[in-house]
């Protein structure tokens, strides 16, 4: 209806057109109203228009249609200044809120909250604010009543999904706390990491208090190895004793914790206070320099801490939240003591067996000062040195461990790491060999790598090891060996000045480990091979005049596909640059016999290599006419006109067929009975440009 229509209608004697009239005014009003909120992204508390306005309107015969839509338009405008007047304060009341949080007055938070909501009442961060401070006050109820308003003003509100699951777990509604941070990765699926944090908190919140109520239940029942537990720590408790008093004590506690209700039994009798409350328990333990009874009492307390944390999520997270543990366990590893980095190597090997005791180990100390502490006892003999390099293991599948270890690599573990490698004779020969392959896992970090690859005296210290390994046949010097061949590999994804100055010196140590007994150690030195010599033309010479071609074409002929895949790379590279090499390789593999099977291979980047480097031997003379008794055109042409994933396959064969036909025109008839000419046609631009 227009709005001259509508003041007409307004002013009709017909009560039905007025009531009419004023009903579309009102919508009109509410559309205006609704598209202002939309602006300011409002989604509740809409106000209801003023019915008496339209009667007045309605009233004054005179008031013409551009009067009344300017009356409308200042309605919504006086609406729309009032709610940005009301969103001002809310801001400003959610500020003095926030400052409360976090000085801890959670009182004052939520009254300032409490006044932003009632100027603005569909505010989602002021409820989810609110939560939060309702939560450290344990009021659990409200803090979900805020949640569900803070839902129904944004249904995907992340934090309200998470504070919502802390309280329900609070309340212990496991199921329901399940189901709030199953939504949270419904809503976002990149919040994987939080998720399984969240899971994890609510099973072993879960299985805490299962095992509390069964550790009650035999309490209740009289059962004498439960009861001994209490009646220890009694006697623990009593001050001013011998330190000999509590280390026996200690020793007779480890020994009655046997099962996971004794466990639990010394947790909820407050077990872990013996090292907080007990002054000479304390000061034993913490002694930077342990006389006999204090180190007894040290391992004691350790093997004690190992009974009561093995398999045993909660115990371990109670003992590293306790800050003088966590604090003196690394101190304890470089004590010198055997006995006690034996016991505290054991200790923290609990906690890297499972995915929340490694988290637990890396949240409160620096993953590289655990890489260069393990580190340090390779030096050492077994057991130690063993059960340093399977924590070290352990930690090294922890993505923050591999991100954060390049932080102090250069001043504290790359010295220390070249150091070992240095000495090879004088050091556990098989735990070097696992560290060296930790060192090569954790250079997936681009960051740790680059260091790595950066450094001549790590470089220079790799190849003294493989000097000295490739002279002693033992198994551990072996080990030692196809471990730092497979580090040098991964180095090898870089390029650098540094390996371009040593490429030379690498492809040497390779080629005489071509000679090596053992398959593998054969495998990943063709493997290293292929990788340095591209970096260096000097390397590629050397290589070639070693003798390079011939001995690939023999492991070609062997088979196994990892070796095939590095030694075709070799001859590609090889073939690519230096005639030489051409000529050999003709001579090595007479009528191509290698290089026409590995066309044959389902491996793709096999098939793309071969081709490469059968198109490279074709300038050799005489090379395309060996071919022509053979099926080289048909298989070129169905790679040629194939649809392999990598396009090198078809470009390559294509490349590799017209050179063909180039240097031997008898391969054209073929080609042609084959009615591959448009083929051929089609690879004419790969061939222009050779």
């Amino acid at each position: 209806m227009a709005p001259a229509n509508l003041v007409q209608g307004l002013n009709s004697p017909d009560p039905a057109v007025r009531e009419k009239s004023i009903a579309e005014t009102e919508k009109r009003l509410q559309d205006e109203e609704t598209s202002q909120e939309e602006e300011s992204k409002t989604v509740v508390n809409r106000t209801v228009i003023n019915r008496q306005a339209s009667v007045r309107v309605g009233s004054a015969e005179a008031v013409t249609a551009d009067a009344f839509l300017a009356m409308l338009e200042k309605d919504a405008e006086e609406r729309a200044e009032r709610r940005r007047r009301n969103e001002h304060l809310a801001n400003a009341l959610k500020e003095e809120g926030n400052v409360a949080f976090r000085k801890g007055d959670f009182v004052t938070a939520i009254q300032r909250y409490t006044e932003g909501l009632e100027k603005l009442k569909d505010k989602q961060e002021l409820y989810t604010n609110r939560a939060q401070a309702h939560l450290k006050m344990q009021e659990y109820e409200k803090a979900l009543s805020d949640c569900e308003w803070a839902l129904k003003c944004n249904e995907k509100c992340i934090k309200a999904y998470f504070l919502m699951g802390k309280a329900h777990l609070a309340l212990q509604h496991y199921e329901e706390s399940r189901q709030c941070y199953q939504k949270i990765l419904e809503i976002d699926p990149q919040k994987e990491s939080l998720f399984k944090d969240c899971m994890n908190e609510v099973n072993l919140e879960e299985k805490r208090r299962q095992d509390e109520e069964r550790a009650m239940e035999e309490v209740q029942a009289g059962n004498l190895a439960a009861l001994s537990i209490k009646e220890l720590l009694q006697k623990l408790a009593r001050p001013d004793q011998s330190i000999l008093y509590y280390t026996g004590g200690i020793r007779l506690l480890a020994g009655a914790v046997r099962d996971r209700t004794e466990q639990t039994l010394f947790r909820t009798n407050n077990g872990f206070s013996i090292l907080k409350d007990n002054e000479p328990v304390r000061r034993g333990f913490c002694a930077e320099r342990k006389d006999t009874a204090e180190m007894d009492l040290c391992v004691a307390l350790l093997c004690l801490w190992q009974a009561v944390c093995a398999g045993n999520e909660e115990n371990q997270r109670l003992l590293w939240t306790d800050s003088g543990v966590s604090a003196e366990l690394p101190e304890l590893l470089s004590s010198g003591i055997q006995e006690i980095q034996q016991e505290t190597l054991a200790l923290i090997a609990l906690y890297s067996e499972s995915e929340a005791g490694r988290r637990l180990l890396l949240r409160h100390h620096d993953p590289t000062k655990w890489l260069q502490l393990l580190m340090t006892f390779v030096s050492s003999p077994d057991p130690r040195a063993s059960s340093a390099m399977d924590v070290l293991s352990e930690l090294a599948q922890e993505e923050r461990f591999k991100a954060q270890c390049h932080v102090l690599l250069s001043t504290g573990v790359l010295p220390l790491f070249t150091q070992l490698l240095a000495s090879a004779r004088l050091v556990n020969q098989a735990a070097l060999a696992r560290c060296v392959g930790i060192m090569g896992s954790l250079c997936a970090d681009a960051a740790t790598r680059e260091q790595l690859a950066g450094s001549r005296e790590c470089w220079q210290a790799c190849l003294e090891l493989l000097d000295e390994c490739m002279d002693i046949k033992t198994p551990p010097y072996q080990e030692c060996l196809f471990a730092v061949l497979g580090l040098m590999m991964n180095l090898l994804l870089e390029s650098n000045e540094t390996i371009q100055g040593l490429a030379v010196d690498i492809s040497c140590r390779c080629l005489a480990l071509l000679r090596a007994e053992e398959g593998r150690i054969v495998t990943r030195a063709t493997g290293l091979l292929s990788r340095v010599l591209p970096t260096s033309s000097p390397a590629q010479e050397e290589a070639v005049r070693g003798g390079v071609v011939k001995k690939m074409i023999k492991f070609l002929k062997a088979g196994g596909e990892s070796t095939t895949t590095y030694a075709i790379k070799t001859l590609c590279i090889c073939t690519r640059s230096s005639r030489q090499a051409q000529e050999d390789l003709v001579k090595a593999d007479k009528r191509f016999h290698v290089l026409l099977k590995l066309l044959e291979s389902e491996n793709e980047l096999i098939v793309g290599n071969a081709a490469f480097c059968l198109a490279q031997c074709l300038a050799v003379p005489g090379a395309a006419t060996s071919l022509l008794s053979s099926s080289v055109v048909r298989t070129l042409l169905r790679h040629a006109g194939g649809d392999a994933a990598r396009t090198s396959v078809q470009e390559n064969a294509a490349i590799a067929l017209g050179k063909l036909c180039v240097a031997e025109p008898r391969h054209l008839v073929q080609l042609r009975k084959l009615n591959g000419l448009a083929i051929l046609s089609s690879s004419m631009k790969h061939v222009q440009g050779i």
